[in-house]
């Protein structure tokens, strides 16, 4: 039986049409756009309002739609309705859905300033602290966990209404409810339950408080919510965790996050971490982590990097705490710190990770001893007490580490960091101290030093350089670098030497053949102008010396002192006058450039006219010449007069003695009606160039071969000065 073709014709039509196409089709129709503005006409109906959501959240998944739906205002409109009454809880949850899909898929900037007005952070704020009081499901915490992340992101916008709002003083209150008891009813009641969205959610806060931070307005509030006395909650080993507290882990990571954190916080509030005992809190933290006591890091976070099995993680983000607050140069904090013992404290565990990780160094170990010699140059420069505190102990640790291999600068681990903080340490801890000084020299540190200049590390060589000069204050220190040898016995002063040629050739200084510095001479691109000031720069050297006695005679006359004795005033006098000279001579010198610029000038100009007036010479002989030759080949009396002016002019150069034997030629060829066969009527064509192509009349006009001479039977064309021969006529 045969089925209709009508039949056929609907089955044709009838089939499925892929996922892509109908994608495709969503996004050419606007479809997202337009169900957003539809919201507003849903505003009372639920139901609808949902179904319209829902869709979103299926548009939002293409970049196209994402495109079409921030141009629509997306992040506001949502904003404007997540909060709306809904039991069920999805309209919430499909409004963070669609915002999270618009900051992967779109611009994230973009997103963000949609979202930074005072309506939008509200809204956030609103369902962050609803969630925050009934979240009793997984689902809830959830929820709340995503709510927070969007809120922090829009944080870190600095136009972000977040302290007008009162968000950040509300979230820097839950951020701290847990440390520090609170009897406000927002907190009041509240408890973890130290599931795995609770600990993300603690983690969150604590990087909430870093971004709020960044805004010096919220310093107010972050003293008022106590953040320093909450992080000092974690600056302490971990007791043994009871059946409802987290993790090992957990602890862990929550304490290394706690005390990154404290590093950001603690410059900022340096009252509060007084306060709350900062310094003591972190030394005996601490004394703990270079302890002997059982302890099995995790080393999973990304705080823990390098603490697997170990306390290092502890002990290198209290060292940043530490460096963060030393920097500051407070007196108290620095005084306090230094009474408790920190800097012997200090050079202990400085030497305990050079012993124990001797072997196996990594970034994280390397980063530790850079910060301690950081936190001993911020607590010892310029106080000869803490200098004597820091001791020949603290010497013997710095010429042991100023011995390191100079392979591992190039290792990538940070040692040439290292390498920095070590020199810096040996100018803020020895130098100014006359006993550590000779100590650092008996120990042969100076010839270590001078081994390290050799080098010539980019980054530390005026460093060194700058140790040195520092050194030879003290009597003892020249000996020293005189008495030492390089590879091929090289001395300090030689090292010296090349090290300045070194500079001089980055610098592109030029030199002449006795080594005679040439940088001002022969300098290209430069005007008479930049000349007379360069005659300055060159005798800038004596002209500020003579500013300086200048003022010297200034002061002495402010001072009103009485007249020099006779041998001072003749020296100042003569002083006075050869600066004077100097520049008498430097004015003579610009004056002279001056005057040779002018003269070059018109030198220049009275070229160019004598080449503009010899250009329009040879175009009035060029114009006589045509114009004689016209008057020759029209009128032929002018061409009679013109031959016998040519034969004149032959017959007087001739001699008028002839030889017996010597042979005539005539100048003339019979036959021709022609003046002569140089002026003959020929017609010349002649081009630009070194070609020359000459037409003889026809044979008609001559009536014939010219037979009375040779030249009639060939023709040679001129090329390139020379005749070549054609075929015979």
């Amino acid at each position: 039986m045969q089925v209709p073709y009508s039949q056929k014709r609907i089955k044709i039509f009838c089939q499925p049409i892929s996922t892509n196409l109908k994608r495709k089709m969503e996004e050419l129709a606007d479809l997202a756009e337009t169900l957003l503005l539809s919201l507003t006409l849903a505003e009372k109906q639920l139901p609808e309002k949902l179904w319209i959501i829902k869709t979103l959240q299926d548009l939002s998944t293409s970049e196209e739609n994402c495109k079409f739906m921030m141009t629509a205002q997306a992040p506001k409109i949502l904003c404007s309705h997540m909060n709306d009454v809904d039991p069920s809880g999805k309209l919430l949850f499909c409004s963070s859905e669609i915002l999270w899909n618009l900051l992967e898929k779109g611009s994230k900037e973009e997103i963000i300033n949609q979202l930074s007005n005072v309506e939008c952070v509200n809204a956030l704020k609103e369902a962050f602290l609803n969630l925050f009081l009934r979240a009793s499901s997984h689902y809830d915490r959830q929820l709340r966990n995503d709510i927070l992340v969007i809120s922090t992101l829009i944080a870190q916008n600095p136009g972000a209404p977040m302290i007008e709002t009162g968000f950040a003083k509300q979230l820097i209150l839950v951020a701290t409810s847990f440390e520090v008891k609170s009897h406000k009813p927002l907190v009041k009641g509240f408890k973890l339950t130290y599931c795995y969205e609770d600990f993300e959610w603690k983690k969150l806060l604590f990087n909430m408080l870093t971004v709020l931070s960044k805004d010096l307005c919220t310093v107010q509030l972050l003293h008022e919510g106590k953040v320093m006395l909450a992080l000092f909650h974690y600056v302490k080993p971990n007791q043994k965790p009871g059946v409802r507290d987290w993790s090992v882990a957990q602890y862990e990571e929550l304490q290394l996050h706690a005390i990154a954190t404290l590093a950001t916080m603690a410059p900022l509030l340096v009252e509060d971490y007084m306060a709350c005992q900062g310094n003591t809190r972190l030394l005996m933290f601490l004394k703990w982590c270079a302890g002997n006591d059982p302890f099995f890091g995790q080393g999973n976070s990304f705080h823990g990097t390098g603490g697997r099995g170990n306390k290092i993680a502890q002990m290198h983000y209290s060292l940043r705490v530490l460096n963060s607050v030393v920097s500051l140069g407070d007196a108290a904090a620095n005084l306090d710190l230094c009474d408790q013992g920190a800097i012997n404290q200090l050079l202990s565990i400085l030497k305990s990770t050079a012993n124990n990780f001797k072997e196996k160094e990594d970034a994280i170990v390397v980063e530790i001893q850079t910060d301690i010699f950081l936190i001993l140059s911020a607590l010892c420069e310029n106080n000869v007490h803490r200098k004597e505190i820091f001791g020949w102990e603290g010497v013997d640790t710095l010429i042991q580490f100023m011995k390191m291999d100079a392979k591992k600068f190039y290792s990538g681990l940070g040692h040439n960091h290292l390498l920095f903080s070590t020199l810096d340490c040996l100018w803020c801890c020895v130098i100014g101290c006359t006993i550590l000084e000779d100590y650092f020299l008996e120990k042969e540190g100076l010839f270590t030093l001078l081994d390290l200049l050799v080098l010539n590390e980019t980054n530390v060589c005026n460093l060194i350089l700058g140790i040195l000069v520092e050194f030879c204050d003290n009597p003892k220190t020249v000996s020293h670098i005189n008495a030492w040898r390089g590879e091929k016995d090289q001395t300090a002063a030689n090292l010296l030497i090349n090290l300045w040629r070194q500079e001089e050739e980055e610098m592109g200084v030029k030199h002449d053949k006795l080594g005679r510095i040439a940088g001002f001479e022969n300098l290209p691109g430069l005007s008479a102008k930049d000349f007379v000031t360069l005659a300055v720069i060159r005798r800038y050297l004596d002209f500020k010396v003579g500013e300086i006695w200048g003022e010297v005679c200034a002061e002495l006359k402010k001072e009103k002192f009485y007249r020099p004795v006779t041998a001072d005033q003749e020296a100042l006098q003569d002083i006075t006058e050869a600066f004077e000279n100097v520049g008498m001579m430097v004015l003579s010198l610009q004056n002279e450039m001056l005057e040779s610029k002018q003269y070059q000038e018109l030198w220049e100009e009275e070229k160019s006219y004598a080449k503009i007036q010899f250009l329009h010479k040879q175009k009035e002989m060029v114009n006589k010449s045509w114009e004689n030759l016209l008057i020759r080949t029209s009128n032929y009396e002018a061409l009679k007069r013109a031959n016998r002016l040519q034969e004149k002019s032959i017959e007087e150069s001739r001699t008028k003695e002839r030889q017996h034997n010597a042979t005539f030629h005539p100048t003339e060829i019979k036959g021709l009606n022609i003046t002569n066969p140089v002026q003959s009527v020929l017609f010349f064509q002649v081009a630009p160039g070194r070609l020359a192509t000459v037409e003889s009349s026809s044979a008609e006009l001559t009536r014939g071969p010219l037979t009375d001479t040779e030249l009639a039977l060939k023709k040679f064309p001129i090329r390139e000065g020379a005749f070549k021969k054609v075929e015979e006529v």
